[in-house]
C-alpha cells in the first residue's frame, strides 16, 4: 500500500518514514502544504498522514480542497494532544481519523490499517484469502496455516494489494502506482520478477496472468 506522509517537522517526517516502510508500506513524503496538496491530488495513495500546522498551506485547507475535488483516500491528521478544537475541524473537513502528538507508532498503525480494512467491505481483522493469510506484524505470509514465508517489503505490498482486490485483473501501471514510491522507476520487468516469487512462496495457482491486462489473485487453477 501506499502511503503519503505531509509533515514539516523534519525528525518526526523521517521516522514515519522508515517506520512505515519497515512495515510494509510505500512512503512519499511533503514538507508543506502546497506540496502535499499537489501530490495527494495527482499521485494515487492508498492513506494520507496530514499534519496540521504546515507551513505555506495549513493542513485543514489542504484537506478541504482534497475533499472539493473529490479526493477520497482516507486521511488521518495529526494534532496537538490538547487542541480538541483542531481535531473536531479536521473531522468536519472531511478527515477520516486523527492522532494527537506526541503518539506511538504502533497507535498510528492499527489506524492506518483499520482505515484500510475499512475501504474493502467485509475484510477480515487479518487479510487472508485463498487460503492465504498476511501477517501484518511480522511482514509475512502464513499458508494454508501451517507454513509461514517471510517477504521482502515489496513483496509485502504487491501480495497484499493482490489480496485485497482478490478477484480483480490488476494491471501492472495499477500495481506500480500503489507500490513504489514516487522516486522509484516502476519498471514493469520488476514487477514480473517478483510476481514470480511470490508464486515460489504461496503458491503458483494462486496469482495468475492475465495477457495484456495484469494478473489476478483469486486461485482458480
Amino acid at each position: 500500500m501506499r502511503v503519503l506522509v505531509v509533515e514539516d517537522d523534519v525528525l518526526l517526517r523521517d521516522t514515519l518514514k522508515r517506520d512505515l516502510e519497515r512495515n510494509g508500506f510505500a512512503v512519499d513524503v511533503a514538507v508543506d502544504g502546497i506540496d502535499g496538496e499537489f501530490l495527494g491530488a495527482s499521485e494515487a495513495y492508498d492513506a494520507v498522514v496530514l499534519d496540521l500546522g504546515l507551513p505555506r498551506l495549513p493542513g485543514l485547507e489542504v484537506l478541504r480542497r482534497w475533499r472539493s475535488a473529490g479526493h477520497l483516500m482516507p486521511v488521518i491528521v495529526l494534532t496537538a494532544r490538547d487542541q480538541w478544537h483542531e481535531r473536531v475541524e479536521g473531522l468536519k473537513a472531511g478527515a477520516d481519523d486523527y492522532l494527537g502528538k506526541p503518539f506511538h507508532l504502533e497507535e498510528l498503525l492499527a489506524r492506518l490499517q483499520a482505515l484500510l480494512r475499512r475501504g474493502q467491505a467485509g475484510h477480515a481483522p487479518r487479510l487472508s484469502r485463498e487460503g492465504v493469510e498476511l501477517d501484518e506484524e511480522h511482514q509475512a505470509a502464513i499458508v494454508d496455516g501451517a507454513r509461514t514465508e517471510p517477504l521482502t517489503a515489496l513483496e509485502f505490498r504487491l501480495l497484499r494489494y493482490l489480496m485485497v482486490h482478490s478477484g480483480k485483473v490488476v494491471s501492472k501501471s495499477t500495481l506500480g502506482d500503489h507500490v513504489y514510491e514516487r522516486d522509484m522507476d516502476p519498471d514493469s520487468n520488476v514487477i514480473e520478477v517478483y510476481i514470480n516469487r511470490l508464486r515460489r512462496k504461496i503458491g503458483k495457482n494462486l496469482i495468475r496472468t492475465r495477457r495484456g491486462q495484469g494478473y489476478v489473485f483469486d486461485g482458480a487453477s
